[in-house]
């Protein structure tokens, strides 16, 4: 039996939905529902809405708050208590070293994300169903 992930991606680039959605197609041991909101109130309404959410992979910069510093808090405030990881295109800013003191589970930059990665942090971070 194959396991099922619903991964709540919040991003304001609209191509980094697809870029992962084409990514996430590959992965074959995991069944992956990809859900997409654009801004942190979205996705707020989407864990609002109680649609099942596994995992949250939030983009660090996300306008109008300046980074993952602000947008995890909300999430966790929302009562959303599954692993969260945050994308960035670089993770040399030395607040990432932190990023257990705002909610987040882990970290991963945008040009290491592959299937071979997603399934990775899929077995790492989700039970088995």
């Amino acid at each position: 039996m194959t396991q099922k992930a619903h991964i709540l991606l919040v991003d304001d680039d609209p191509a980094e939905n697809l870029i992962l959605r084409a990514l996430i197609k590959k992965v074959s041991t995991i069944e992956i529902e990809l859900h997409y909101c654009q801004t942190i109130e979205g996705a707020l309404a989407f864990l609002r809405s109680g649609e099942p959410v596994s995992m949250v992979l939030m983009d660090n910069r996300l306008q109008p708050q300046r980074d993952f510093r602000e947008t995890v808090p909300l999430l966790r405030h929302q009562g959303f208590i599954g692993p969260i990881g945050v994308i960035s295109g670089s993770l040399v800013e030395p607040y990432f070293q932190n990023l257990e003191d705002y909610g987040a589970d882990f970290r991963i930059d945008k040009s290491e994300i592959d299937p071979t990665a997603i399934e990775f942090i899929l077995r790492e971070y989700l039970a088995p169903n």
